[in-house]
């Protein structure tokens, strides 16, 4: 037992070690944050001298230990000593998380050391011992909450919390430092946001508006500072829409599940937090239509937000707030069906080759951000028509009459234009959001 514990000893200092320093290929990579770091020693460090010696560590083990014995006990229905995987799937679904036969097989292989097919008392000591989960279900936390990343565009199908994340309020310090992730990762890629919007709406074949040249375009017009036209309200918005779709989500979810316990299928998800999704859009569009208009406004044409907003009513109608709304809701669908399914495909090619790793942040950033802009790829022409609708004046096009003229200017690749900035931004927005994140969510836990 002491050479057992010893050997967890040494194990537990060198991740420790690794998670501190940023080593991606740590084992407790995703398990141990730098929070659960602090929040280990702050309980089991009693002598407060930054350092978990053998004796202090020996208690952890013991007190963790007994704890992992139980809920083996509870999951062991029939009581052999052992667990299969149809007493998994049981405990699964007692706990409301419904899980098939494929995906019981895996979480056993990734235990099961001498190929039984079953998980012996040792295995399982031996896989969560250094691990801050207090079940199973928890580790499966791990492949949910990526809405971190923020690309400044509208993350259709909010993240699914746990019963216990709901009665322990884990989902607002989750909603908030998301905010707080959107509005710096937003904010730092202001830029190449309003030089898209610029790309979409005065870019043509014929003018050679370009990237290069709409930077200097904006830089001589209004200076540095007008490079974050339009972002004010782009930040603003964050906190509505997020409060908006998380709770309409949570509506939809008992329209379309009922009183069940279960956890949602991956289509249930999509039509729920595609009508979660509408929703929002429907009461923040305004908003939308405001951060268009401020981001290709000239100089001095308007003194703020409030004075865009009032000048555009008096000239063109409260209608005007509403122009590219059938664009923007029909672009929901492919945009939440393709992240949702590009992400889960990622996922389950992962959990295919790398049966017995647990996956690492960098591959649940990466899954996310491919996905994301897999989403993005397929509805971008109606994404780009929104933008010109926002943008026209009091004549402007029908949506059909404008994607026939953007194809006959500057054929199919015209609907495409502005997306180079648009995918510029995505591996700095992500990078930012993920950082943000974890420093808003540490600082919102102490």
């Amino acid at each position: 037992m002491i050479l057992f514990l010893k050997m967890y000893f040494m194990r537990v200092n060198y991740e420790m070690v690794a998670v501190c320093n940023g080593f991606e290929n740590s084992q407790l990579e995703l398990l141990w944050d730098l929070h659960l770091v602090k929040r280990f020693f702050d309980k089991h460090d009693k002598d407060k001298d930054g350092l978990i010696d053998f004796g202090e560590f020996v208690k952890y083990v013991r007190d963790h230990e007994s704890k992992l014995r139980l809920y083996f006990k509870n999951i062991d229905i029939n009581d052999d000593g052992s667990i299969d995987k149809d007493e998994i799937i049981a405990s699964f679904k007692k706990l409301g998380v419904n899980i098939d036969s494929n995906e019981a097989d895996k979480l056993v292989s990734k235990m099961d050391k001498d190929g039984t097919l079953k998980i012996e008392w040792s295995e399982w000591r031996d896989y969560l011992i250094l691990s801050p989960s207090q079940s199973i279900k928890e580790i499966l936390q791990h492949w949910r909450h990526a809405s971190m990343i923020d690309v400044g565009e509208n993350v259709i199908v909010p993240d699914d919390f746990t019963e216990k994340e709901m009665k322990t309020g884990i989902w607002k310090t989750n909603l908030m430092a998301g905010g707080m992730a959107g509005a710096v990762s937003r904010s730092c890629t202001a830029p190449l946001d309003r030089i898209k919007v610029m790309l979409q709406v005065h870019g043509t074949g014929k003018n050679q508006f370009g990237v290069i040249n709409g930077f200097k375009h904006m830089l001589e017009e209004g200076g540095v500072k007008s490079l974050w036209r339009g972002n004010g309200v782009n930040v603003i918005k964050i906190a509505p829409e997020s409060a908006i779709k998380f709770m309409a989500y949570e509506q939809f979810k008992k329209i379309i599940h009922g009183d069940s316990k279960e956890e949602l299928r991956v289509g249930e998800r999509l039509l729920a937090g595609s009508l979660a999704g509408a929703t929002a859009q429907t009461i923040i569009y305004p908003m939308e239509v405001l951060k268009t208009r401020l981001a290709i406004r000239k100089t001095g044409q308007y003194k703020g937000i409030l004075d865009c907003a009032m000048k555009i009513h008096q000239k063109e109608g409260a209608a005007v707030f509403y122009r590219g709304y059938i664009p923007n809701l029909l672009g929901i669908i492919p945009y939440a069906g393709i992240d949702l399914a590009v992400y889960e495909t990622l996922k389950k090619l992962y959990m295919k080759k790398y049966e017995n790793t647990d996956p690492g942040i960098f591959v649940l950033l990466g899954c996310g951000t491919i996905s994301c802009t897999a989403g993005q790829l397929a509805s971008y022409p109606l994404a780009l028509v929104r933008t010109k609708l926002q943008a026209q004046g009091a004549k402007a096009d029908s949506m059909l009459g404008l994607f026939k003229k953007i194809i006959k200017q500057d054929g199919l690749t015209g609907l495409y234009r502005g997306i180079v900035p648009n995918f510029m931004k995505v591996i700095p927005a992500v990078g930012i959001s993920y950082v943000v994140y974890e420093k808003s969510r540490q600082w919102l836990l102490n």
